[in-house]
C-alpha cells in the first residue's frame, strides 16, 4: 500500500485524489493551506455579493472526507526533500510520500507598476484575498478595476452588489480583445456599461497614487489621467504557483514541467491543474488556468497512478462564465480574428444581449461562441469532432439548443 500524497486541494488535486480512492486502498493525504475543506473557488465572488455563506461552498459535507478515508492536512509545504521523498512542513512535521501530486495552482499575476503595492491594492483568487478584499471596501464609494477578462468583470460586479461605483480599465481596444472578436466584445462593452461600470478600454496604468497613509487614491494612466479610487482590484490574469517545486529543484518553466502522462523528471512526483506546463509537439508548452480542464487533469493522472499510462487529450476545447447576467459558452476554436481559411456565421438577436458564431473551414464547423445562448455540450463537442459542415449545422440547430426557445426565435438565428 503506498502513500500518496497530494500539494493543494483545488478540483484539480481533489478530482485525483477521489479517482484514486474510487479504486484503491492506497493511503491519500491532501496538504493545503488555505482551507481545511475543498471549496468551490468559482463561486468565491457570490459569498461578497451576500447570495452564499463560505460554508455553501464546501460541496462535500466534512464527514464525506473521513467517510472517503482521505487525511486533510491544513498546512504549508515549505520543502519537497526528493531525496528522502518527504515534505517538509511548515509546522514542523515531516511527510513522507510514495507518489506525489503536485496541484498548488495559481496565483495572482501584478505588472510592475510603481505604487502598485499601496495599502488597499489586491489580486483576487483565495479565500485571503476574498477577506482582504470585504476589509478594503468597507464604506468605499469608489473602486478600480485594471484589466478586464473573467475576474475583472466578476470584481466589477462584487462591487457593483455593494453600491461602489466602478472605473474598469482594458488595455485592448474591445473588452477582453485577446479571446473574444469584436461583435461578442461591444455586446459585454455595452452589457457592463449599462451596469453603471465606467469601462474605459485602451487604457493602461502607468503609476497608482497613495495618500499620506500610504493608501490607494489615485491612478494615473498612460494618456496622464488620474482616476480617484479608495481601491483597486488587479485583474490582469494569474501566473502557475511553482514556488515549491523551484525550491525542491524539480524543473520549471512558467510552471511545473511535465510530460503528456504528467510526470515531472523526478520518479513519481506529478504536477496538474493550473502549475502545470506540459510540452507539446513542436517545441512549444501549454498551460491550462481552467476549471474544466483542472478537473480532466486529474482524472487523467490518476489513471496513471492506478496503472494504466494515459497520454492527456484535452478534446474539445470549452469553458463558461457569465457576464452580469449574460451567460457566456464557449466551444472548440473561436480566435478574435479569423484565420486563413476561416469563416464564420454570426447572428446577433434584435435586443443586444444575444448572440451566436459558428466558425467553420471547408473541412466543417470548428467552433462556437455563445451569449445569452446555452447549447448543450455533447452536441457541440461531437459536431467539431466530427467535422460537420456549416449546412448540417443550422439544419439540425434545434438539436443543439438547451433552453427549447428556437422555435419561437423569430428568424433570428437563420
Amino acid at each position: 500500500m503506498r502513500n500518496i500524497v497530494v500539494i493543494g486541494n483545488g478540483i484539480a488535486g481533489v478530482t485525483a485524489a477521489l479517482r484514486i480512492r474510487s479504486r484503491s486502498n492506497d493511503t491519500i493525504t491532501m496538504v493545503s493551506d488555505e482551507s481545511d475543506y475543498f471549496f468551490s473557488r468559482t463561486a468565491l465572488m457570490y459569498v461578497f455579493m451576500g447570495q452564499m455563506k463560505l460554508p455553501h461552498l464546501k460541496p462535500y459535507e466534512d464527514k464525506f472526507w473521513r467517510e472517503q478515508d482521505i487525511a486533510l492536512v491544513r498546512d504549508y509545504v515549505e520543502y519537497i526533500d526528493t531525496t528522502s521523498t518527504s515534505l517538509q512542513l511548515r509546522s514542523g512535521r515531516a511527510l513522507r510520500y510514495d507518489v506525489l501530486i503536485i496541484a498548488t495552482g495559481s496565483r495572482s499575476y501584478f505588472p510592475d507598476w510603481p505604487g502598485s503595492n499601496a495599502h488597499g491594492t489586491q489580486g483576487l483568487y483565495s479565500i485571503s484575498d476574498l477577506s482582504t478584499m470585504e476589509t478594503q471596501t468597507h464604506g468605499i464609494r469608489h473602486a478600480a478595476v485594471v484589466g478586464g477578462g473573467l475576474i475583472g468583470v466578476e470584481a466589477a460586479e462584487m462591487l457593483h452588489s455593494r453600491g461602489i461605483h466602478s472605473t474598469m480599465l482594458v488595455r485592448d481596444p474591445h473588452y477582453w480583445g485577446n479571446v473574444l472578436p469584436p461583435e461578442e466584445a461591444s455586446i459585454i462593452e455595452r452589457h457592463i456599461r449599462a451596469h453603471g461600470v465606467d469601462l474605459r478600454t485602451s487604457a493602461q496604468p502607468q503609476q497608482f497614487l497613495a495618500d499620506s497613509a500610504g493608501r490607494v487614491r489615485a491612478i494615473r494612466t498612460t494618456d496622464g489621467e488620474e482616476i480617484p479610487c479608495e481601491f483597486a482590484l488587479i485583474a490582469t490574469g494569474v501566473r502557475p504557483n511553482c514556488t515549491v517545486a523551484k525550491m525542491s529543484g524539480i524543473p520549471c518553466n512558467r510552471g511545473v514541467l511535465v510530460d503528456e502522462f504528467f510526470r515531472t523528471t523526478i520518479p513519481h512526483i506529478y504536477a496538474i491543474g493550473d502549475c502545470a506546463e506540459m510540452a507539446i509537439a513542436g517545441g512549444s508548452s501549454r498551460i491550462e488556468p481552467l476549471w474544466y480542464a483542472a478537473r480532466a487533469h486529474g482524472e487523467t493522472v490518476a489513471e496513471t497512478i492506478l496503472g494504466i499510462p494515459t497520454r492527456y487529450d484535452p478534446g474539445v476545447f470549452f469553458n463558461s462564465a457569465k457576464f452580469f447576467d449574460i451567460e457566456y459558452q464557449t466551444y472548440g476554436v473561436v480566435r478574435p480574428t479569423a484565420a486563413p481559411g476561416e469563416q464564420s456565421l454570426y447572428r446577433e438577436h434584435p435586443d443586444g444581449r444575444r448572440c451566436i458564431r459558428i466558425v467553420f473551414t471547408e473541412t466543417g464547423v470548428s467552433g462556437f461562441n455563445l451569449l445569452g445562448v446555452r447549447f448543450r455540450h455533447n452536441v457541440c463537442r461531437c459536431w467539431i469532432e466530427e467535422r460537420r459542415s456549416i449546412e448540417y449545422v443550422m439544419a439540425h440547430l434545434n438539436e443543439a439548443d438547451f433552453d427549447g426557445e428556437f422555435s419561437g426565435n423569430g428568424g433570428w438565428l437563420q
